[in-house]
């Protein structure tokens, strides 16, 4: 009779559940790898090799062949706004990859709804973590500043993605109870 409810238990979980049970560690090491890597790379990049003395001369090449030759005062502006984007983007893509890791892995057994919260505001809490440690490793370098805004900025990226994915998520729900 206990087998038979376990097998019961076992058909009514759904396949996440069943992996995450399960100890497949191919299937966590999925969810949380792509974290890894956004880490390694935000890591690479808070070094002084990557500092705005060392990125401008190759940004300004690359744009300079696509677009003509800048005056300096443009190009810093450029320059500025290429380095902002790629904090907003770079840091909006890790929140992505923790929500997916967290949704993954975490709290398999909650409502769709409550799960989903949970993943987007650990998600958060993750980027921002992040963030703040990039940056306070900054203040050691001679060639970087760690900045409170940078580390604003980069949860803004974070917080558009998760709106977007919210509302991807969303959207794909009400497809799914159109069915």
């Amino acid at each position: 009779m206990a087998n038979s409810a376990t097998a019961g238990r076992k058909l009514s979980e759904s396949a996440e559940q069943r992996q995450w049970q399960g100890g497949s560690g191919g299937y966590v090491a999925s969810a949380w790898i792509p974290v890894g890597l956004c880490i390694l790379v935000i890591a690479a990049e808070s070094t002084v090799f990557f500092g705005a003395d060392h990125t401008t001369g190759p940004l300004q090449r690359f744009c300079e062949f696509f677009f003509g030759p800048f005056t300096q005062p443009q190009w810093w502006r450029i320059h500025i706004l290429i380095r902002k984007w790629g904090h907003f983007t770079g840091y909006g893509i890790l929140s992505v990859a923790w929500f997916r890791a967290f949704w993954m892995t975490w709290r398999t057994w909650a409502a769709p709804a409550q799960r989903q919260w949970s993943a987007h505001g650990l998600a958060m809490l993750g980027t921002f973590a992040v963030a703040s440690a990039d940056e306070f490793h900054q203040l050691f370098l001679p060639n970087r500043t760690g900045s409170a805004w940078d580390v604003a900025l980069d949860c803004c990226g974070g917080l558009v993605l998760q709106l977007l994915v919210g509302l991807w998520m969303e959207r794909r729900r009400d497809r799914m109870r159109q069915r």
